[in-house]
């Protein structure tokens, strides 16, 4: 089992990548607003199974082949860097939407739904650096098997952004509206956003192999 500390400092950084604008963000809210929050929770089922998939991939060797491999994780360590900083300066760069404009999406069926959610959580980049790059970082010897720590890490991380997700699935209409009538706060928002982004960057660039 990873230590409390570490455990609670992972959970941090999974609440901060949860807030970030990604895939996944721009495609609940956007089906929230078109559709309603129960079609959002549709989706968010399939993006909580995509999170599955990623965390058993990582537990399961992906973790251990990049711990054995310094060159492969220093390569994937340096490469989710520089995306998590092209993630910052696409939050604030001139022109940059906030998840929470509005875009249209056609009316989908439950299936479709879970299948969109699962699909665009899959062919998200966002948490592919996390598992691959941020949760190695995490496992500490001494403190169990790298199976079972990554096990707990991830399922920290998932019940993290499932948390997130849900809420701004159920709010993203009342939040669209209120950025809408309040363009200053989108602009505090999407720098906040960058913000986290650049730091996570600046720490998985600057933090050597565990």
């Amino acid at each position: 089992m990873p230590g409390t500390t570490n455990l609670i400092a992972f959970a941090l950084v999974a609440l901060g990548m949860a807030l970030t604008p990604g895939p996944n963000m721009i495609y609940l809210v956007s089906r929230s607003i078109c559709q309603g929050w129960r079609a959002g929770l549709v989706s968010l089922g399939g993006v909580a199974l995509g999170f599955v998939v990623y965390m058993l991939c990582a537990a399961f060797g992906i973790t251990a082949l990049l711990l054995a491999v310094p060159h492969a994780y220093d390569a994937l360590r340096l490469g989710g860097a520089g995306y998590l900083l092209y993630l910052a300066w696409q939050a604030v760069r001139p022109g940059g939407r906030s998840p929470f404009q509005v875009r249209d999406l056609p009316a989908d069926g439950p299936g479709r739904l879970f299948a969109m959610g699962f699909v665009t959580n899959l062919l998200n980049p966002k948490i592919a650096v996390m598992y691959l790059s941020l949760l190695p970082q995490f496992v500490q010897p001494g403190h169990g098997g790298v199976l079972a720590q990554s096990l707990v890490l991830g399922g920290t991380q998932i019940g993290v952004s499932v948390a997130v997700n849900c809420a701004i699935a159920l709010a993203a209409g009342s939040i669209a509206a209120f950025l809408t009538t309040r363009p200053r706060w989108a602009v505090v928002q999407r720098w906040l956003m960058a913000g986290v982004l650049g730091g996570l960057a600046v720490r998985m660039a600057l933090e050597g192999r565990r």
